[in-house]
């Protein structure tokens, strides 16, 4: 089996080519599809991806001619390309369409005309919006930002393909862990990195909302299962994790005893974003792991360079 991942350089990329190298015998290559705009060249510096041959391709997902020339002896599609961002954050909206949405419009073309099979698209839990109630996959969708709409809109391009190819989408959780192409804007990386160098971290709110979780390595177990047709095809919210953001701090806290918690707005009580655990995937695909969080953010404070 020939991989392309479109995004393939990024956070979750990293860990996806990782598992595929050493985790699954029958891909032969890998092409790694990124136009860089992260500006993080830690892919390709930080280990040695020598198992198989890698490709990489530096393009946009909106090149129409370039995705084509690129899914030419693919048999299976990991979409991972996207503008994510804080769920607060809804500047320049317009790039989020156009990247989320009609990007992933480009690709679903791209993959008709090709000889792909298999599309995995990791969507986001962020196209639940906000409420008070568990979410499930057969929660409707309601979007409060930009991101959840786009996604979502992202989500609705592969209708069409959905009869013609074996499509997955994988509703991702908040995502968090320590590999070399980690982000720092995601709320646990973020803590981490301010409990490690500053001792201090700052939580927006009063902290008691709620939001789920995954692990970049677990997130890409649950992307391997598809890659190999472990389970069916189909809608799947990816997620092992529930806490609040005051049970994340006092994690951290265990972690680095001296931390200072700060809160911003402390009367402010965001709201909820809950998925309910385990999920039907994990019902029918083994993927979360019998890791804890303690023991995720101990191996991510040994990462730290001093």
């Amino acid at each position: 089996m020939n991989v392309l991942i479109t995004g393939g350089a990024g956070y979750v990329g990293y860990s996806v080519v990782r598992k595929l190298l050493h985790d699954v015998d029958h891909v032969h290559s890998i092409t790694i599809y990124d136009n860089l705009s992260r500006s993080n060249y830690s892919f390709f510096t930080e280990a040695r991806f020598d198992h198989k041959p890698v490709k990489f391709v530096q393009a946009d997902i909106l090149d129409g001619r370039s995705l084509r020339l690129a899914l030419e002896g693919i048999d299976c599609v990991i979409h991972l390309a996207a503008r994510v961002t804080t769920p607060a954050d809804d500047s320049d909206a317009h790039s989020f369409d156009q990247v989320n949405q009609w990007g992933t419009a480009q690709i679903a073309t791209a993959i008709e005309q090709s000889a792909v099979q298999r599309m995995v698209y990791v969507s986001s839990a962020a196209i639940y919006g906000q409420g008070d109630e568990i979410l499930s996959e057969k929660s409707a969708p309601r979007p409060f930002s930009v991101y959840g709409h786009s996604k979502l809109g992202g989500e609705r391009q592969l209708e069409a393909l959905k009869t013609k190819k074996d499509v997955y989408i994988l509703r991702s959780a908040n995502v968090y862990g320590y590999n070399p192409a980690y982000r720092i804007d995601a709320v646990i990386n973020k803590f981490m990195f301010q409990a490690n160098f500053h001792r201090r971290i700052q939580i927006f709110g009063s902290g008691e909302q709620t939001r789920s979780f995954i692990h970049v390595d677990t997130l890409a177990t649950a992307i391997l299962g598809a890659v190999d047709g472990d389970y069916e095809r189909g809608v799947y919210n990816v997620v092992k994790h529930e806490f609040s953001i005051n049970e994340l701090a006092e994690a951290v806290t265990q972690i680095y005893p001296d931390l200072e918690v700060i809160h911003v707005n402390h009367n402010l009580r965001p709201r909820d974003v809950r998925i309910e655990l385990p999920g039907e995937l994990a019902e029918n695909f083994d993927y979360v792991g019998t890791t804890t969080l303690d023991e995720e953010l101990s191996d991510f404070k040994k990462r730290f360079s001093f």
